[in-house]
C-alpha cells in the first residue's frame, strides 16, 4: 500500500482536467441552435440535422457505463488523454465535414469518446485531492457540469452568427490539445495497476444495442408521433429485449463490462436515485424554458440564453465556499435546502404569464442558480461515499450513465406532455368562440378589422399561445412537488459521507 499520489502543481492539474470536461459538456448543447445552419449549409432537411444531436447523445449513451472496465483495462491517466485527443481529432473533422453523413459519422466518434471523460474526471479529481479538499474538487465540477450546458447555445449561437457553423467544433482544438498536454505531464508520475478484464461480448452487444435503439427512440419519439409509428414501435422492441437480455447478464455473470452489483451499495443506490430524479426535473427545466421563451414570448435564441444564463451565477460564485464548507455539515441538509429552493422557483414560474419581463424570467434563474449550487456536489459526495476507491471510476460512470438516460426520458417527457396539454387546453378554450357568442364575434371582428377570416386566425394564435402558456404552467407546478418529494430519497442514505473512500483514496494509488 502507497502514499496517494499528488501532481506537481496541483492548480495546473486542476485548470487542465477541468476545461477538458467544461469543453465535452459544452458539446453536449453547442450544436443545438446552429442545426438549421448546418441543414441549409449540407443541403438537407431541418429533420435530417436532428441526427447531428441524436448521433452524439447515442455514442455517449453507449461507452458511459463502459468506464470502470476501459479505466481497468487501460489506467485512468492514459484513457482520459487518449478520449482528450480523440474528441480533438473528431471536432476537426466534424468541422471539416462536407456532408451530412460525414458530419454524423465524426459526431458519433466524437460522443463516444467523450462518454468516460466526465466520470474519469470526478476519479482522477477525488483521487488527487487529499480527503479534506474532495468537496473543493467535487465542487468545482459541479459548477462545470451547469454553467457548461448554459454556455452551449448561447457561444454556439454567437459562433454561427458572427462566423461559421465548423468554429462551434474547431474551437475544440486548442482547448483540448492544451488539456490533454498539461494533464498527461502533470499526471506522468502517477503509478496505476491495469488488468486486462476479459471482454464481456454479450453484455457489450447487448449494451450497444439496447441503449443504442432506447436513446434513438427516446430522441426520435415526438417527431414520429410516438407509438403510431413503426420505426418507434421496432426501436422499442429492440431496446427491451436487449436490455432485458443486458440486465440478466450483467448480474449473473462473473465479469461484468459494468458492474451493476455496485447498486448495492445503500449510499450508491439512493444517491443516484436522487441523482438521476433530480437531473431529470432540472433537465426538463433548461428544455422548457428557452422554448418557452422563443415561441410564446418571441425571444430570439440568444436572447433566451441571456435570460436562462443567471442560473450559472450562484454555482461559480458559491462554488469555492460549498466545496470548502460543505462538509462540514450533514449533506442531506444542504441537498434539501437545495431541492426546496428548486421546488419553490418551480412553484412560482407556475404564475408566469404572456407579459412577463426579462427582469422576473432572470431573477427566477438567479435565484434557482442558489439550489442548483447546493445540490449537485452534496449529492454526488454521498453517492459515491461508500464505494470503494477502485470502483469510483464504475460507479462514477453508471451514475452519470443512468443521469444522462433520465435526461433524455425528461426530453421526450417533457416536450410530450407540453404540446398533449397545450393541444387540450386549445381546444377547451376554443370552445368558448362559437358564432352564437355574440361578445366572440365582436371581438373576431375587432381583431380581423371586419375580416372575419383574419380575425379568427387572429383569435386561433392567442388560444394558441394560451393553451401553451396553462401547459407551461402546470408542468413547472408538477416539477416543483417532483423535487419537494426529492427530499425523501436524500435521507434513506445514511452518514459517513466521506470515511470510506477516503481511506480508500490514501492507499489506492
Amino acid at each position: 500500500m502507497t502514499t496517494s499520489f499528488r501532481p506537481p502543481n496541483m492548480v495546473l492539474a486542476t485548470i487542465g482536467l477541468s476545461l477538458a470536461t467544461f469543453m465535452q459538456v459544452l458539446d453536449t448543447t453547442i450544436a443545438n441552435v446552429s442545426l438549421p445552419t448546418i441543414a441549409g449549409n449540407l443541403g438537407v432537411s431541418s429533420d435530417q440535422s436532428t441526427w447531428v444531436i441524436t448521433s452524439f447523445a447515442v455514442s455517449q449513451a453507449i461507452s458511459l457505463p463502459l468506464t470502470g472496465f476501459l479505466s481497468r483495462r487501460f489506467g485512468e491517466v492514459r484513457l482520459f488523454v487518449w478520449c482528450t485527443l480523440l474528441f480533438v481529432v473528431a471536432s476537426f473533422l466534424c468541422g471539416v465535414s462536407q456532408s451530412m453523413g460525414m458530419l454524423i459519422l465524426f459526431r458519433a466518434i466524437q460522443g463516444a469518446v467523450a462518454g468516460p471523460m466526465y466520470p474519469i474526471t470526478q476519479s482522477l479529481m477525488i483521487g488527487i485531492y487529499p480527503p479534506n479538499k474532495r468537496g473543493m474538487a467535487l465542487s468545482l465540477l459541479s459548477m462545470v457540469a451547469v454553467v457548461a450546458p448554459i454556455t452551449g447555445p448561447i457561444l454556439g449561437g454567437w459562433i454561427t452568427d458572427n462566423y461559421s457553423w465548423p468554429w462551434i467544433f474547431f474551437i475544440n482544438v486548442p482547448v483540448g490539445v492544451f488539456a490533454s498536454m498539461v494533464v498527461a505531464n502533470q499526471m506522468r508520475g502517477k503509478v496505476e495497476v491495469t488488468e486486462r478484464p476479459r471482454m464481456d461480448y454479450v453484455g457489450l452487444a447487448a449494451l450497444v444495442i439496447g441503449v443504442g435503439a432506447l436513446q434513438i427512440m427516446l430522441d426520435k419519439g415526438n417527431d414520429e408521433d410516438w407509438f403510431h409509428s413503426n420505426f418507434i414501435i421496432v426501436t422499442t422492441l429492440v431496446s427491451a429485449i436487449a436490455l432485458a437480455v443486458f440486465l440478466i447478464w450483467e448480474l449473473t455473470d462473473e465479469h461484468p463490462i459494468v458492474d451493476l452489483r455496485l447498486l448495492r451499495h445503500r449510499n450508491f443506490k439512493y444517491g443516484t436515485l436522487a441523482l438521476v430524479l433530480s437531473y431529470s426535473a432540472y433537465f426538463a427545466i433548461n428544455l422548457l424554458l428557452p422554448q418557452w421563451l422563443q415561441r410564446n414570448l418571441g425571444y430570439t435564441a440568444t436572447w433566451a440564453g441571456f435570460a436562462a444564463a443567471p442560473i450559472g451565477i450562484f454555482p461559480v460564485l458559491l462554488s469555492f465556499v460549498v466545496g470548502r464548507y460543505a462538509m462540514r455539515f450533514d449533506l442531506r441538509l444542504l441537498a434539501s435546502f437545495a431541492f426546496v429552493v428548486m421546488g419553490v422557483t418551480c412553484f412560482l414560474r407556475s404564475n408566469f404569464y404572456l407579459e412577463i419581463d426579462f427582469a422576473h424570467v432572470a431573477a427566477m434563474q438567479l435565484l434557482m442558480g442558489l439550489g442548483v449550487a447546493l445540490f449537485f456536489m452534496p449529492v454526488t459526495v454521498v453517492l459515491l461515499s461508500d464505494l470503494d476507491r477502485n470502483e469510483i471510476a464504475s460507479g462514477s460512470g453508471l451514475a452519470t450513465f443512468l443521469r444522462t438516460l433520465g435526461g433524455s426520458f425528461s426530453a421526450s417527457l417533457t416536450t410530450f406532455l407540453w404540446e398533449r396539454r397545450a393541444v387540450l387546453h386549445h381546444a377547451q378554450l376554443a370552445e368558448h368562440v362559437t358564432v352564437y357568442d355574440q361578445d366572440a364575434m365582436a371581438t373576431v371582428n375587432q381583431l380581423g378589422g371586419g375580416h372575419v377570416q383574419l380575425g379568427a386566425g387572429i383569435v386561433d394564435g392567442m388560444i394558441t399561445q394560451q393553451g401553451y402558456q396553462i401547459a407551461f404552467n402546470e408542468l413547472f407546478h408538477a416539477l416543483g412537488w417532483i423535487f419537494l418529494g426529492l427530499i425523501v430519497f436524500v435521507w434513506l442514505t445514511r452518514p459517513p459521507f466521506a470515511a470510506k473512500s477516503s481511506d480508500a483514496g490514501a492507499g489506492a494509488h
